[in-house]
């Protein structure tokens, strides 16, 4: 089937989104920029899953997340304007195409934001803990990051099964 290449405009909960995600991700890194002259040589690399530093790194090492959040940001960015590409089920037609499309853009978006939101609060924590302000990323993390993540995996889902 040739899906219809539809022109939808960006939800207000989209731009939301982006704007929290952004602010949230160039503020961790404008923190960094400005903390970089206080930080030691040897930083958090890596956490277990009780939210504690198990491997110290170079403090080069604080720029993999903003690297991987650019990409991520672009990458995802893209595919977000062509929803058309995205996976469906068998149903989609020329009448609920739309409905598809935006849910399934709007599932993008939110997972795209919370990642670059992860993202920026592992970043300050890093810093916080190499500073010695923070003892660790906290045992609340993952979960948190856990449910923040499927919550709207699950709601885009049952939208979409939803969808006549």
């Amino acid at each position: 089937m040739n899906r219809p290449v539809l022109k939808l405009r960006r939800t207000k909960s989209e731009w939301i989104w982006d704007i929290i995600g952004g602010l949230s991700f160039i503020s961790a890194i404008v923190f960094l920029i400005i903390s970089w002259a206080q930080l030691p040589e040897q930083v958090p690399g890596h956490y277990n899953a009780a939210g504690e530093v198990d491997r110290w790194g170079s403090k080069f090492e604080l720029f993999i997340l903003p690297i991987i959040g650019i990409f991520m940001w672009l990458f995802l960015g893209i595919l977000e304007k062509f929803p058309h590409v995205h996976n469906y089920p068998d149903r989609l037609n020329e009448a609920n195409a739309e409905a598809f499309y935006l849910n399934s853009r709007k599932l993008l978006n939110v997972t795209k934001n919370i990642c670059l939101i992860s993202f920026g609060t592992i970043l300050v924590q890093s810093i916080r803990l190499a500073l010695g302000w923070s003892e660790s990323l906290g045992m609340w993390f993952l979960p948190v990051l856990c449910v923040g993540v499927m919550i709207p995996i699950i709601l885009g889902m049952v939208r979409a099964s939803k969808i006549k």
